[in-house]
């Protein structure tokens, strides 16, 4: 059978920019027939090859990863909206990264699909890209490589799912969890009732339904101007979502006919915003580092401290779990980060671009804030200003560490405690339970051995169980302290992050147990109270830093021998910047 209609002509008017894809689909001779040739196997006719924009959609489904299960249907609503804008969608798959499967952590693995994603973008004929993501470390990765290839490109979020409901009351995503699962370790829930509760947090498609990582990155992504106004909170099972896919299918053709890049939208100021608005909405401390990273890659200077600077006269202002009361349901009705926005006003950098071609101003004049016991108005905050994620910086930590204190206690944030260290977080869940385990309400626990390099990885331990001699005795909250992060749906008082890590002889590494720590939250220091003569004495007799059973081969040492400290976004020092969409050379 032959082609009904003759090779396309190349398509371009001499006053447009040269697509990319051109070269392959536009192309005379042996190429440009290969390239045609092999896409007619799916059915396409010559009509898709008359030079208009190929789109691709980078797509992050997988059985592996719930949070994403639904993508699939949400790509064909976005093959929906390019094709009704002209444009020539082509889906491609990615590595799906799901934290409630994947071990060690799905952290160790953000930076390999962030790869795979660039190199997909720029080895590929495509002319913008439409990404789809959904759990926490797909949306950074899909961004991250986005970033250095530099192409056009939208992000839709995959939603979350709708409320969890157990006995009649709303329950959260992770954090009701891990409530339940220590009250079970006191003995206040049966493991009956605890195995009831698991089908009852995930009623639908979609990611976590508290603001958890995955929901904080969704309204960063939005805030930053990179995925279309009003797309954040959505449910995942809303007809609403298919809509915006459509609509985001739609746009990424325009953007590519406008030559519309991240380059072009992305400064300080969307790195300014989303600081503020994290800071709003008490997001995960997870979004620090993952900001950090597409920071890196960017190319806009944003040292961790700024989260900081930029949070400290912003009020908490939606009441929602692990800071609140509520979960994404209610937010999205309330008006979701439009009525964010709405309560913020000039707090915000209004003149900053986005997606839509449009400021922020522009794309939020109007928007309202439809129930202001979710979204709380200035005047009347969750939590006053100052209540954010803060940057913590001392003898334990001198290029940093967070605390997020929205979800930790009051009392415990001018602290000074006798430490009791674990080298890894195995050692401390193989005595935690000990009757006899020397810890007391006082106590600082510490496990090291949990950082970008240490586990590998960066994993999320460190919202570490209370031990139950504390839980017997009704303690619910004691000061932790690791080099490794939190799952953004979990609370207490627990300083993350601590760089340098203790793998990379960072001083953590030279804490034990029974040396006296101070947390001070208000001057942001976390110290360890030994002298600096002894502390030298110590680092002197310290073994080398590094880990003898550390991976000898493969993406887990490729990643060690890389990977750069949580302050600066834990990417690989050979990823950071842009490299550009070049288009690769072949000849036959």
């Amino acid at each position: 059978m032959t082609a009904t209609s003759p090779t396309p002509e190349p398509p371009n008017a001499p006053s447009e920019p040269a697509r990319r894809s051109t070269s392959w689909f536009g192309a005379d001779g042996k190429m440009g027939f290969v390239h045609r040739s092999k896409l007619y196997n799916s059915g396409r006719s010559p009509a898709m090859f008359d030079g208009r924009p190929v789109i691709g959609i980078c797509n992050s489904w997988s059985e592996l990863t719930p949070c994403n299960r639904h993508l699939r249907d949400i790509a064909e609503a976005v093959k929906r909206g390019v094709l009704l804008a002209g444009g020539f969608p082509l889906e491609f798959p990615t590595m799906s990264l799901g934290e409630t499967l994947m071990r060690p952590s799905a952290m160790l693995y953000r930076n390999l699909m962030a790869m795979e994603v660039e190199e997909n973008l720029r080895s590929y004929p495509l002319d913008g890209v439409v990404l789809l993501a959904g759990c926490d470390k797909t949306v950074p990765a899909q961004l991250m490589g986005a970033l250095s290839a530099d192409l056009p490109a939208i992000m839709l979020t995959g939603g979350p799912m709708l409320n969890g409901k157990f006995r009649g009351q709303d329950a959260g995503s992770g954090t009701h969890v891990w409530q339940f699962a220590e009250e079970v370790r006191a003995g206040r829930m049966s493991r009956e009732e605890f195995g009831q509760a698991e089908a009852c947090l995930s009623r639908s498609a979609g990611h976590c339904t508290t603001m958890g990582t995955a929901s904080t990155m969704a309204c960063l992504v939005e805030m930053m101007g990179l995925a279309l106004p009003g797309s954040a909170a959505v449910p995942a099972v809303d007809a609403e979502r298919a809509r915006l896919a459509e609509q985001s299918g739609g746009r990424i053709v325009e953007l590519v006919t406008e030559d519309l890049r991240p380059s072009s939208i992305l400064d300080r100021r969307s790195f300014e915003n989303a600081a503020r608005f994290n800071a709003a909405i008490g997001g995960s401390t997870n979004a620090l580092v993952h900001l950090s990273a597409l920071a890196g890659r960017a190319e806009v200077e944003f040292p961790v401290d700024e989260f900081d600077r930029q949070a400290r006269d912003i009020p908490l202002l939606v009441d929602l779990l692990p800071s609140g009361r509520f979960l994404m349901e209610e937010f999205s009705y309330a008006g979701g980060v439009p009525a964010v926005v709405a309560e913020l006003g000039d707090r915000l950098h209004g003149d900053a671009r986005t997606v839509t071609g449009r400021t922020v101003a522009e794309n939020y004049a109007g928007a309202r804030n439809w129930n202001t016991e979710v979204v709380h108005p200035l005047a009347e905050p969750v939590q006053p200003a100052g209540s954010a994620t803060a940057v913590l910086h001392g003898n334990l930590a001198p290029d940093g560490a967070v605390i997020k204190l929205s979800a930790a206690s009051p009392e415990l944030t001018d602290h000074v405690g006798t430490a009791l260290v674990f080298d890894t977080v195995e050692e401390y869940y193989e005595r935690c339970d000990d009757p006899d385990l020397p810890v007391e309400a006082s106590t600082v626990l510490v496990v090291r051995g949990a950082g970008p390099r240490g586990y590998p990885g960066m994993p999320e331990i460190g919202n570490l169980s209370i031990p139950k001699k504390l839980l017997d005795a009704g303690v619910r909250d004691i000061v932790r302290i690791t080099d490794g992060r939190m799952s953004g749906t979990s609370y207490g008082t627990i300083v993350l992050h601590v760089a340098p890590e203790s793998a990379a002889g960072g001083p953590l590494s030279l804490l034990r147990s029974g040396d006296r720590v101070h947390l001070d939250v208000a001057k942001r220091r976390i110290d360890m109270l030994v002298d600096d003569e002894e502390l030298a004495r110590r680092a002197e007799q310290a073994p080398p830093a590094g880990d003898a059973d550390a991976p000898t081969g493969g993406w887990a040492e490729l990643y060690r021998r890389h990977v750069g400290q949580a302050d600066t976004g834990a990417d690989l020092d050979f990823l950071r910047g842009r490299r550009g969409h070049a288009i690769p050379r072949r000849h036959l």
